[in-house]
């Protein structure tokens, strides 16, 4: 379907989610001991993300990833194989220490937008029904990690044609969040 390998669970065509889906278990890429963390919840705002913080699997140009709430997430095995990757960073990835998958990313600062949802990688997930990706998020960061800008159109043509509608931010529904909870913060909207 697509002219350029956007990510493998996306590159044939997008898998509608099921209704009353209500989770499943995230597997490492461990064959020994893997890591498990068990998501009691269906995802939100699922979308391939370029920029180059998000773990990708070999050879993707984007992740997919999606948000569900922090107190629908729990390790359940293996938990002393996670690290966070940068301590520095607002969303404070948990990755395996042995092969490198990112199990989940947590914010926690209370002040952020986004703080009570944690992200996640469904394709670590063998249960399907998991909400469907609905755009792509940072796309010109892909160049940032060398890719080719002459071929940005080749991609975002690709994009178009899944139906992720490409962005070089978040969706409006994402960034109208951001803004309100500023608003909201500096006192130019209600609490």
């Amino acid at each position: 379907m697509s002219t350029v390998s956007i990510h493998p669970s996306v590159d044939h065509g997008i898998k509608a989610e099921t209704p009353g889906f209500a989770g499943g278990t995230l597997t490492c890429k461990c064959t020994d001991k893997p890591v498990k963390v068990t998501i009691k919840a269906q995802t939100a705002h699922n979308h391939a993300c370029g920029c180059s913080k998000c773990w990708k699997p070999d050879g993707a140009l984007f992740s997919v990833v999606a948000v569900v709430s922090r107190d629908a997430v729990a390790v359940t095995e293996n938990a002393d194989k996670l690290k966070v990757v940068d301590s520095s960073a607002t969303i404070q990835r948990h990755a395996c220490t042995v092969c490198g998958t990112h199990m989940f990313g947590r914010i926690e600062n209370k002040a952020h937008p986004f703080y009570g949802l944690d992200f996640i990688h469904t394709e670590l997930s063998t249960e399907s029904g998991w909400s469907a990706p609905t755009f792509a998020a940072f796309v010109s960061s892909i160049i940032e990690q060398g890719f080719d800008p002459a071929k940005m159109g080749d991609v975002r043509s690709t994009l178009k044609g899944l139906g992720l509608e490409p962005y070089d931010c978040l969706s409006p529904p994402l960034m109208d969040a951001i803004a309100t909870h500023g608003a909201k913060a500096s006192g130019k909207l209600p609490a």
